[in-house]
């Protein structure tokens, strides 16, 4: 039996065929995930608006991989989203890349993202793009 925080049977399906360097999105309710994320598996886990949040998904994720390095939308003007502190801390400090829209769009439709998940975030510019770490 699964004791840890993820069990979602096609999240944990999906990361158990992932390896080191192998890349994950968390994306928010407004992300284009069938257009934007080439041959990713997808998989929505959207509920209604605001559920789960992108941070739900990550708590989940992080009880089952360790992440190497997350990288961010980056508004092209304006202070940073509220949420970018909230990755910070749920990443123990680890820093963020920050990648413009075009940027970001184009990290997801390289073959390493082999994962793509859909939330019903509402936060705009919660998406994140996780890179797997070693076991």
């Amino acid at each position: 039996m699964n004791k840890g925080k993820c069990i979602n049977p096609c999240i944990l399906a999906a990361v158990s065929r992932l390896g080191h360097g192998d890349r994950i999105l968390i994306a928010d309710g407004n992300y284009p995930l069938a257009s934007k994320t080439g041959e990713a598996e997808k998989i929505w886990v959207s509920l209604s608006p605001g559920l789960p949040t992108v941070t739900d998904v990550l708590d989940a994720l992080q009880s089952v991989i360790n992440i190497e390095e997350a990288a961010v939308m980056q508004p092209a003007e304006g202070p940073d989203p509220e949420i970018f502190a909230e990755f910070n801390t749920m990443l123990d400090g680890m820093q963020l890349r920050r990648l413009g829209r075009s940027e970001f769009y184009d990290e997801c439709s390289n073959p390493s993202l082999r994962l793509a998940i859909a939330t019903g975030e509402q936060r705009t510019f919660a998406n994140l793009l996780i890179t797997v770490g070693c076991a």
